[in-house]
C-alpha cells in the first residue's frame, strides 16, 4: 500500500518565491541524519514505543477477544474520552466503516454495535445522546491515561448514574476502563471494583494512541479491520525509518513543512479529497498542534514556534476556504490527500432539459473530484502558493494505517527540526489546573486564589 508524496508544487522553480530550493533541502541533510540517529537510539532504548505499536501482537489478541465479547452483548458502544482518546477512533471509523454506520440496521452493521464518541462535556451533546440509547444495551469505554481527566471523569460519573438507575448492581458490566497500566484512579477502580480494563502503553501520549487499545478496541468492536490497519502501519515502518530524505516520505515532508514555516508559511492546511478521510485531518490537527506548538526549545530558550494546522475538505472547502488560500496572506502551505480508487463509481447521466450541462454527461463523480483537486493545486501554484499531494491507492485499512503512521513519524522529525519536545504539552496543563481549582478540587487552592485575584484586578468589558 504505497503512499506517494508529490512535492513538485512545493519547489521554488515551480511555486516561486515562497517555494523551497533544492539547496535548502540539501542543507538539512546533516540535521536529518542527526535526528534520525537520535530517534533510532531512543527507540532501541524503549523510550519511543510508538514506533513498535504496529508489531505488538499481544495487544491485538487482547483487544480482539474483548471487542468480540462487547459486540455480542451490546447494541451501542459509547466512547468517553477527549483529544487523543477520541479523535483517532473518529477518524478511522469514518474512513473504514460504513459511511452511515449508525443509520444501518444490525445486518448492515454485520451485527456490530453503533458507535458514539462523546468528546466534549456540552450538556446538550451528552444529554441528547443518552436519551436515544437503552442502558441495558449500551457499553461505555472510559478512556483516560491519567485516570483523572476532568471531562472524561465527569462523563463517567453521569453515565454510571444513568446506567445504575436501570440495571442496578450489574452496572459495572457496562463499562470498560482504558488507562495507565499501574497507576491512577481508573486503574484503582479496575483493581478494586472488578471493571474490565485495557492498558494504555506507557510512554505513548494521547495523540499517538491511535494504534493502541484506545482506538483499536472501539474500532474492532464496531467491525473495523484492525489487523489490516496495523499491517499497513508496519509496512510503512520500513519506509519511515530510512535515514535519508530521498526515500523517506515522513522525513521529506517534515523538512518541507519546516522550510516552508521559515519562509513565513506558518499555517499548514491538510485537505483530503475524500469524505471518508475528512476526520483524519481533524486527528492530524491535534497531532501537529499539540506536538509542535511550544514556548521553549530543547535548550530552554523562549522560541514560541509551531505551525498552525487547519483542516479542510475537498471539494467542500473550495467554496469556503480556497479564496483565502489563493488571494489572502501568503502564510499557508497546503497538503492535499488524493485517493486513486474510491471503490465506487458514480456516473453523471445526461440531462436533456439542461443542454448547457452536456459537457458533464458521460463523465463520473470520480473524474470530477480528481479534476477539482488537480485544478485547485495548479491554481494555487500559479498564484505562488506552495502545495504538495499525498496519494493513497485506495481508502483501505492498510492505506489508512500507513498514512497515520507516516504522519506520526513526520511529527517526531519535525519536532527535531524545530528543536522542541514533540511529546509534551505543558501549555495544556495550566488550563487544567485552573479548571480543577474552579471545580473545587483539593490541592488547587493556590490556583483558585490566583484566578480570583486576576478576576478582581481586571475590569470586565462586555456589551
Amino acid at each position: 500500500m504505497e503512499i506517494k508524496l508529490d512535492y513538485t508544487n512545493m519547489m521554488a522553480d515551480v511555486a516561486g518565491e515562497h517555494g523551497i530550493r533544492e539547496e535548502e533541502l540539501e542543507t538539512l541533510a546533516d540535521r536529518i541524519g542527526t535526528i534520525h540517529r537520535d530517534l533510532m537510539d531512543r527507540r532501541e532504548k524503549g523510550s519511543l514505543p510508538v514506533y513498535d505499536l504496529p508489531f505488538d501482537r499481544e495487544q491485538v489478541e487482547e483487544v480482539r477477544s474483548l471487542a468480540d465479547s462487547l459486540a455480542e452483548r451490546f447494541d451501542n458502544l459509547v466512547v468517553l474520552g477527549i483529544g487523543g482518546s477520541a479523535l483517532g477512533t473518529i477518524a478511522v471509523s469514518r474512513a473504514l466503516g460504513p459511511f452511515h454506520h449508525n443509520l444501518c440496521d444490525a445486518q448492515g452493521r454485520n451485527g456490530r454495535p453503533r458507535l458514539f464518541v462523546l468528546d466534549n462535556v456540552d450538556p446538550v451533546g451528552v444529554g441528547e445522546t443518552l436519551e436515544i440509547l437503552e442502558p441495558q444495551r449500551t457499553c461505555f469505554l472510559v478512556i483516560s491515561k491519567s485516570g483523572s481527566t476532568v471531562e472524561t471523569m465527569s462523563q463517567f460519573m453521569v453515565a454510571q448514574h444513568w446506567v445504575r438507575e436501570q440495571v442496578a448492581d450489574a452496572w459495572r458490566d457496562h463499562f470498560v476502563l482504558l488507562t495507565d497500566p499501574t497507576s491512577g484512579p481508573l486503574r484503582k477502580l479496575a483493581r478494586e471494583e472488578g471493571f474490565r480494563s485495557c492498558t494504555i502503553p506507557e510512554k505513548v501520549g494521547g495523540r499517538f494512541t491511535v494504534l493502541t487499545p484506545v482506538s483499536l478496541l472501539p474500532l474492532a468492536a464496531t467491525g473495523i479491520d484492525i489487523e489490516g490497519l496495523l499491517a499497513g502501519a508496519a509496512a510503512m515502518a520500513d519506509q519511515v525509518t530510512r535515514p535519508g530524505l530521498a526515500d523517506n516520505p515522513a522525513y521529506l515532508n517534515a523538512a518541507l513543512q519546516y522550510l516552508a514555516y521559515g519562509k513565513g508559511l506558518k499555517i499548514s492546511v491538510l485537505m483530503p479529497y475524500s469524505d471518508r478521510l475528512r476526520d483524519v485531518a481533524d486527528w492530524f490537527r491535534q497531532l501537529w498542534a499539540e506536538s509542535l506548538g511550544k514556548k521553549f526549545s530543547l535548550s530552554g530558550d523562549v522560541v514560541h514556534v509551531g505551525p498552525t494546522p487547519v483542516r479542510a475538505l475537498g471539494t467542500t472547502d473550495q467554496h469556503s476556504q480556497v479564496q483565502l488560500y489563493m488571494e489572502g496572506p501568503a502564510d499557508k502551505v497546503v497538503t492535499f490527500v488524493a485517493v486513486e480508487n474510491y471503490g465506487r463509481q458514480v456516473a453523471i447521466p445526461s440531462f436533456p432539459e439542461a443542454p448547457e450541462l452536456d459537457y458533464l454527461a458521460g463523465h463520473s463523480l470520480n473524474e470530477l473530484i480528481a479534476s477539482e483537486r488537480q485544478a485547485t493545486a495548479l491554481a494555487l501554484t500559479q498564484n505562488g502558493r506552495p502545495n504538495c499531494t499525498l496519494s493513497l491507492p485506495a481508502v483501505t485499512p492498510e492505506a489508512v494505517g500507513a498514512l497515520l503512521y507516516m504522519l506520526e513519524i513526520q511529527t517526531l522529525v519535525a519536532g527535531g527540526l524545530f528543536q522542541i519536545n514533540p511529546l509534551d504539552q505543558p501549555g495544556v496543563e495550566e488550563g487544567k489546573k485552573f479548571t480543577h481549582a474552579l471545580m473545587g478540587r483539593a490541592g488547587f487552592e493556590d490556583k483558585k486564589a490566583e484566578f480570583d485575584a486576576f478576576e478582581k484586578g481586571v475590569k470586565r468589558r462586555s456589551i
